[in-house]
């Protein structure tokens, strides 16, 4: 029996080797960094490449040494330990060349970190200035010489979808060629931006500017993610950057600029929505900012997130209270402040959609309701 069972064993350990290292198993695996887009990860991965083959080197030659020590110096040789080892010349000298060696592999290490590291906390004029605010759970950009404001939710996608958790509604667009300088703060609780192929990670504080910056070298599309545990909805923070020329980048921008001065004048304009079109305005702002939490049944999340359906804010007669916790947030809560984010027509119109969606049927507001309350 006790035979029967190694050959189990052994047959199980022969099957799951072989599914380990099959081509679908290791097809996923890497063993490296990202491969760098922009000078920056550049000079951090040529370091950590540095530091790598060095220790790999010295790995080998010692692993060698032994391995040829074991071998060559075993017992059923005959061999038999030298008690005068010291009093030989490498002896007397090992003892002062071997740490001298170290410390000089040491120090040409440690001046390449050294230059690296001031690189990464260099503080040089840049041509773009970004500020990346983190919030539960979104990113917001703001481009602080265009006063372009964009606000980077998850994209819903199936699980099967390849981009699944990894792609957003609207990313950051940035040019190549150009240095940008990034300001990283946030509204809430800490968050941590990075994009491994461009630019280091580093932590967004409430109440407190970091500061970081790229110069990217190459265009595409570029994903990180939130690398601090913010919360329940921390897996839903994805940061996606899309790299373009300085031409292409000129031309974005003067469309972005363009589009936000036709909503905000939309928005200013004394016109009388009606619901039919508030409601349809309304899914969008409340499917992009706000489904994340309140779902998209309107129930929440029991015990985390409250619902709006039949609720009794989102159904008295009295609006007053819902445009508050709206424009103004609630303490305590990961209810977040909308008011600086959203303009009057956007907030009306998304109030109006909780007020008569899911059963609720609580009349419309209008952006002058918005526009008074703040």
């Amino acid at each position: 029996m006790l035979h029967k069972s190694k050959k189990r064993l052994s047959a199980l350990s022969i099957t799951g080797g072989a599914w380990l290292f099959s081509g679908m198993a290791y097809a996923g695996y890497e063993y490296n960094l990202n491969t760098p887009a922009s000078t920056l990860t550049q000079e951090i991965f040529d370091l950590h490449m540095l530091t790598t083959v060095v220790g790999t080197i010295i790995m080998i030659i010692v692993t060698a040494l032994i391995v040829y020590a074991l071998f060559a110096f075993r017992q059923s040789k005959g061999a038999v330990a030298d008690q005068e080892f010291h009093n030989g010349w490498f002896g007397r000298w090992a003892w002062a060349l071997v740490p001298v060696l170290v410390l000089g592999i040491d120090l040409s290490i440690a001046s390449s970190a050294s230059h690296t590291l001031s690189s990464v906390e260099s503080h040089d004029k840049a041509d773009v200035t970004v500020k990346v605010i983190g919030s539960q759970w979104k990113w917001t950009y703001e481009y602080m010489d265009d006063d372009i404001k964009i606000v980077s939710n998850l994209k819903k996608l199936e699980p099967t979808d390849p981009l699944y958790l990894r792609d957003v509604d609207e990313p950051l667009v940035l040019p190549t060629d150009r240095r940008v300088r990034f300001l990283l703060t946030s509204t809430d609780v800490l968050h941590n931006w990075g994009i491994a192929e461009i630019v280091p990670k580093k932590i967004n504080i409430p109440g407190y500017i970091n500061e970081t910056w790229t110069h990217i070298t190459k265009e595409g599309t570029y994903r990180g993610q939130c690398y601090e545990n913010c919360g329940t909805g921390h897996a839903f923070m994805p940061a996606v950057v899309t790299a373009v020329s300085p031409a292409k980048y000129e031309e974005w921008k003067a469309g972005k600029k363009a589009q936000q001065a036709q909503a905000a004048a939309e928005a200013s304009a004394d016109k009388e929505w009606t619901q039919a079109e508030l409601m349809a305005k309304g899914q969008a702002v409340y499917t992009k900012n706000c489904l994340a939490c309140h779902q998209a049944t309107g129930l929440g999340l029991p015990g985390v997130f409250p619902a709006l359906a039949g609720s009794k804010i989102a159904t008295s007669t009295n609006p007053a209270d819902h445009i508050a916790i709206v424009v103004k947030g609630k303490a305590g809560t990961a209810m977040a402040a909308w008011g600086a984010q959203l303009n009057d027509l956007d907030i009306a119109a998304v109030i109006s959609y909780e007020r008569n969606s899911w059963g609720n049927a609580a009349g419309i507001v209008q952006p002058k309701d918005i526009k008074a309350a703040r």
